[in-house]
């Protein structure tokens, strides 16, 4: 396995509200450990959000006694989702902050995905997969028909989540297994990379590139050069 990650701040934001955490290693009862954050809120709020929750879920599978991968993301997501709900009914500052949240280890030839708010997680082989679902206002009218997928880019409300960690007391995860082949990659970013850069030049980047350090570098400094307009998060797992 090899893996690269970089966030970046994007050229029109004054603080990363992002943050990651990648691990080839153990972690507890998981074999590796991937996260990507990106979080909301006012002054500073979005960016302890992300930061406070990947690390609660970290401490939470470094602990957690079970086997099963899905209970153990479920349970460390759920965690963190009330201790961040508490941090904000503890500071006045921090009231309304949330963050999204996509999380993946690789076990043998599959991964095993959650996600919840608009952060995605890719495959790339031959073709480029979307495997999260969106949990957004433009993607639930996409999903109703009341948008087509086209114009979603676009949209003036394509920044509005309908899912995110400290929004409620419990938080709806969506989870996903994904087989892995031969000469496929794992993408995870922030909608920073996905806002800026289409899927499937994405994929024309990854596959272009000679290592799994400059597939990330070409793909922060693409959404740079096209704009840069929110923090890009993107981390590439190469699996076998």
């Amino acid at each position: 396995m090899k893996t690269f990650s970089i966030s970046d701040i994007g050229k029109n934001r004054e603080m990363n509200q992002d943050y990651v955490y990648t691990s080839e290693n153990a972690v507890g009862n998981l074999p590796n450990l991937f996260i990507v954050a990106d979080g909301m809120g006012g002054h500073k709020a979005g960016e302890f959000a992300s930061k406070f929750t990947v690390e609660t879920i970290v401490e939470s599978v470094r602990t957690n006694e079970q086997k099963e991968p899905v209970r153990i993301i479920e349970e460390a997501i759920q965690t963190a989702n009330r201790e961040l709900i508490q941090k904000a009914r503890q500071d006045e500052t921090m009231t309304g902050m949330g963050t999204t949240v996509v999380v993946v280890t690789v076990i043998g030839d599959k991964a095993f995905v959650a996600n919840v708010g608009d952060s995605r997680m890719y495959v790339i082989g031959k073709e480029i997969t979307q495997v999260t679902r969106d949990h957004s206002l433009v993607e639930e009218m996409v999903r109703m028909g009341e948008l087509a997928k086209d114009a979603a880019k676009d949209h003036p409300d394509k920044n509005i989540i309908t899912r995110a960690v400290g929004a409620a007391q419990d938080v709806d995860v969506d989870f996903f297994e994904v087989e892995l082949y031969p000469q496929d990659y794992i993408l995870m970013c922030s909608d920073g990379l996905t806002n800026m850069v289409e899927d499937e030049d994405i994929r024309r980047i990854v596959q272009s590139q000679r290592d799994v350090a400059e597939r990330v570098e070409k793909l922060v400094e693409t959404a740079n050069d096209h704009g840069g307009q929110d923090n890009i998060t993107v981390v590439v797992i190469e699996p076998f």
